[in-house]
């Protein structure tokens, strides 16, 4: 991967983006996003909580799950915000990523629930185990767009 000006070019896009308003309402695909720093994605049911601000999920990941299952698994119904093709999504926490216009840090693993079962099909929760994404924070707020590159940032120092 090359590296430019510190950042580390993977060539990964931002392939789709879902939103719920609330808990357990459907989430919405949209074109764009924006990202608030220290909230979340304006117009999610996360917007404002502590550090739950946005959900990243692989589409490549996601398709091994799909695999796993022997079905196809709809990205909206993951409830994960963001997906990004073309880069694993980080675990460790710290790990820094600029997304469109908007800088996220690793929080944690993205567990999948129990919900799934429901909404996916029977075995779901199993097939997205370790797939499911992570939770990161916004650090700095911007808008991210389907299409928009995906670098991850050096931490600090």
């Amino acid at each position: 991967m090359p590296d430019h000006g510190g950042m580390v070019d993977s060539g990964a896009v931002v392939s789709a983006i879902h939103i719920a308003p609330a808990t357990r309402l459907p989430t919405r695909e949209v074109d764009a996003v924006e990202a608030e720093a220290g909230r979340g994605l304006v117009g999610d049911r996360y917007h404002g909580t502590k550090h739950r601000h946005v959900t990243v999920q692989s589409a490549e990941a996601i398709a091994e799950a799909a695999r796993a299952l022997g079905r196809d698994i709809p990205l909206g119904l993951t409830r994960r915000n963001v997906t990004v093709t073309g880069l694993d999504v980080p675990t460790t926490p710290g790990v820094r990523w600029r997304v469109g216009g908007a800088l996220l840090e690793v929080v944690r693993v993205a567990a999948p629930c129990k919900l799934l079962d429901d909404t996916i099909g029977p075995g779901a929760q199993e097939a997205l185990r370790r797939r499911a994404g992570t939770v990161f924070r916004v650090l700095e707020s911007g808008t991210i767009r389907v299409g928009d590159p995906v670098t991850q940032e050096p931490s600090p120092r």
